[in-house]
């Protein structure tokens, strides 16, 4: 499938290999992590290593938001994939909204991407990926409820109707659905961004947090459902996407 691009170079180009037990973070329907099995709807491990467990697909923005920051704070873990459809009531007990991701280690479950992260933080401190003053961390955690609510919804769409219908559900695709998804919806969410970046290299405090982590993953997604950025009208959104999407993480 084609990449977004932004000055002539693909969003998701992999600069190097991850740490154990992972594979590129801003990947979208790859394979997990070695050995991880085929995807279930169970919750139930598909081996059994001494590590954590993250249950949940690479394609999910959310998923992926664990992911990049598992592996910038340097924490092995294995990838059980759950499918978010058609949950079972065993995984319904690891993670009450039948949602994923969720977090296993040992007998501590964990759902939801954002309560994860926090948890992940406290745990392993370093590198930190929330601001340490109040006014940048309240922006972080802003931008981060931001990109899991609005700029999820006006990205997924494309993804859903090319990938998830044509090649899974193997439905047709409704372009008219994806048009006005573009022509509509889409702008005045990335005209946000655009006038939030300004010059800064990063959204909150001066460095990666988790309001980038949670910014460029849903356009991940976008890119995979074969959807471009205008770098003519959102230069400094693709500029910045360019940057984070370059990380090794």
């Amino acid at each position: 499938m084609d990449g977004c691009r932004t000055g002539g170079r693909p969003w998701n180009v992999e600069r190097r290999r991850r740490p154990r037990c992972h594979d590129r973070f801003f990947g979208a329907f790859r394979d997990g992590p070695p050995n991880s099995g085929k995807p279930t709807s169970t919750g139930e491990p598909t081996r059994s290593l001494n590590m954590p467990i993250l249950h949940g697909v690479n394609a999910s923005p959310f998923v992926r938001k664990v992911r990049v920051a598992l592996v910038e704070k340097g924490i092995d873990y294995q990838l059980n994939p759950v499918m978010p459809m058609g949950v079972s009531d065993e995984y319904k007990q690891k993670s009450p909204l039948g949602k994923i991701p969720c977090w296993e280690d040992g007998d501590y479950l964990l759902p939801d991407s954002s309560c994860i992260i926090a948890y992940l933080d406290k745990t392993h401190p370093n590198p930190s990926l929330y601001p340490s003053d109040a006014a940048s961390f309240g922006r972080a955690v802003w931008y981060e409820e931001y990109a899991d609510t609005k700029l999820v919804e006006v990205c997924t769409p494309v993804f859903f109707e090319r990938v998830v219908k044509a090649r899974i559900l193997k439905q047709p695709v409704d372009e008219e659905r994806i048009a006005s998804v573009r022509e509509n919806e889409q702008p005045p969410v990335f005209d946000y961004f655009e006038g939030q970046l300004a010059d800064r290299e990063y959204l909150a405090g001066g460095r990666f947090s988790i309001a980038d982590i949670a910014t460029a993953s849903p356009f991940v997604n976008l890119m995979h459902g074969g959807a471009t950025l205008d770098a003519s009208r959102w230069p400094k959104l693709a500029a910045y996407l360019e940057r984070i999407h370059s990380r090794p993480s």
